[in-house]
């Protein structure tokens, strides 16, 4: 099996780009004679002519021509290697693996995500959005670079899973106008039999109403409750019931969906996560999630 040397293609591409032998020379620092007994020896090995050899001046062959714009993207793609193991830009895209699941409200994933799209590097996203569980299952194969949830990951899932909190927040309950006036008076005791479009058991939001619901002394009257929180956004249009949201995007959701809010509290707390399968964080989309959402978060 033969192998290119990459030291002769090398000293091929030099001598294209700059035109001549002595360019060439003084660029890698050798002599004249060495180039050209690199040259011959990468000729010798392709069995063709790269270059035609006209008194001082070298004319690249139709050959010469097909090698060079090998040699180009070779060179290329080694430069992004280096570059991208130093973590320095590039001239490709950026790109960051991403789980998030599914019972993170979209508007907090993006609240969360958006910083790396303010990076001066160009970033190329890919999102994957499923149960944790399933997310955890890739990221120990290191097929994501981090999962975004609202709660950590078990001790017990993995040794090697690290969970980074991002900040905390209260909650906000809202719901349509034609609901809102009623259980606004009185709150949070107003809500006690009201009727409550709720996330599912398992997760993190829904364990900390539970326990704010008992602390209170409130038994909300479950009308549903639901994995896809977008799906409970177009519920609570229709007046079907009341529905808990973060205040981090509390303003955001009424504006949006045109729902008015009842009250809130920051005994409530929800809690948001990125798990890596690092305990250093290195990616740069990835500290720029994690560091810009501390700041979002203790605003």
């Amino acid at each position: 099996m033969e192998f290119l040397n990459y030291h002769h293609l090398r000293y091929f591409w030099v001598v294209a780009k700059e035109g001549g032998l002595r360019k060439a020379a003084e660029k890698l620092h050798v002599s004249q004679p060495t180039i050209s007994a690199q040259i011959a020896a990468l000729e010798g090995m392709l069995e063709e002519k790269l270059f035609w050899r006209g008194g001082r001046s070298l004319t690249l062959t139709e050959a010469g021509q097909r090698v060079l714009s090998y040699a180009e993207e070779i060179f290329s793609i080694g430069q992004d290697l280096l570059s991208s193991v130093k973590q320095e830009s590039t001239s490709r895209p950026l790109r960051v693996l991403l789980g998030v699941s599914d019972a993170l409200p979209k508007m907090v994933t993006y609240q969360i995500i958006e910083p790396i799209f303010r990076l001066q590097q160009h970033v190329q996203v890919s999102c994957c959005e499923t149960k944790v569980s399933d997310l955890l299952v890739q990221l120990a194969a290191h097929r994501l670079d981090i999962v975004l949830a609202d709660e950590p990951a078990s001790s017990g899932v993995n040794a090697n899973i690290f969970n980074h909190l991002l900040g905390e927040c209260g909650v906000a309950f809202c719901t349509a106008p034609n609901l809102a006036a009623k259980l606004r008076r009185g709150f949070p005791k107003s809500l006690d039999g009201a009727p409550a479009l709720l996330p599912m058991a398992h997760s993190g939001l829904r364990r900390s109403l539970e326990k704010w619901f008992h602390a209170t002394g409130v038994r909300p009257r479950m009308v549903g409750e639901f994995d896809d929180p977008a799906l409970v956004n177009i519920l609570a249009i229709h007046g079907l019931g009341f529905i808990a949201v973060p205040t981090l995007v509390a303003k955001e959701t009424v504006t949006r969906f045109g729902l008015r809010m009842i009250g809130r509290t920051e005994e409530c707390q929800q809690q948001f996560y990125a798990i890596s399968a690092e305990r250093k964080l290195a990616h740069p989309a990835v500290l720029a999630i994690t560091s810009q959402a501390r700041v979002a978060f203790s605003e």
